[in-house]
């Protein structure tokens, strides 16, 4: 059960220690088994590798913003069920950024430098929207989910056709957004204003043009 005791000062340190500890996490370990472990790529041109990484590298980064901002909310939320929500969610997240990372690693390429930038923007944006209310974070939840899953039907669409083993990541990661959008919306979740969606998509344009550079 949640502690009501916790002061709003208690609540800001533990925020500020959770931003901290999630900047300097080691690499995650995924709980559940890698998608793509049975999956043959077709031989990919070095073109094509470098394609699948720097999309790779956009997933990634949304990964980690997707731990900031479940954490986020997970912090501010009134109800231990919509705590309790949150991480579970950002447990299988968790999972998606070490199957990115580890796709990585197989194109020979690396993390965005922006990591720490993707956790702390996140987790502040996931904090800022669930102290209006366990609805409205659930709501926020759910939208970003519901873009999450476009953005993924994109790259699933833009990845060199050869590369089984990313599209089976993502079709993976995909079917599990949708079922978090779901799950947040059955929950409670309210449907946000048209000009926080549209900041929203916005913002996650800044993250996919940043991401592949740096």
């Amino acid at each position: 059960m949640e502690d009501r005791s916790l002061t709003a000062l208690d609540r800001l340190l533990a925020g500020i220690d959770g931003i901290v500890r999630g900047i300097a996490a080691p690499p995650p370990i995924a709980a559940r088994p890698y998608p793509a472990e049975h999956v043959t790529d077709a031989p990919l041109t070095a073109e094509e590798r470098r394609r699948a990484a720097a999309l790779m590298r956009v997933n990634h980064a949304g990964e980690v913003a997707a731990q900031g901002l479940y954490e986020g909310h997970a912090a501010v939320a009134r109800r231990p069920e919509t705590a309790a929500h949150m991480r579970a969610a950002a447990d299988e997240e968790r999972d998606h950024l070490a199957w990115c990372e580890r796709r990585l690693s197989e194109l020979e390429a690396s993390p965005s430098l922006l990591r720490p930038f993707w956790f702390a923007g996140a987790w502040l944006i996931g904090a800022a929207s669930g102290v209006l209310g366990d609805r409205w974070s659930l709501g926020f939840v759910a939208e970003t989910e519901r873009q999450v899953e476009e953005h993924l039907s994109g790259h699933l669409d833009r990845l060199p056709p050869g590369d089984r083993r990313s599209r089976a990541i993502l079709d993976k990661m995909r079917e599990e957004e949708r079922a978090h959008g779901t799950q947040a919306t059955r929950a409670g979740g309210r449907e946000l204003p048209w000009p926080v969606r549209q900041a929203m998509r916005a913002s996650a344009w800044v993250m996919k043009r940043t991401a592949p550079r740096l």
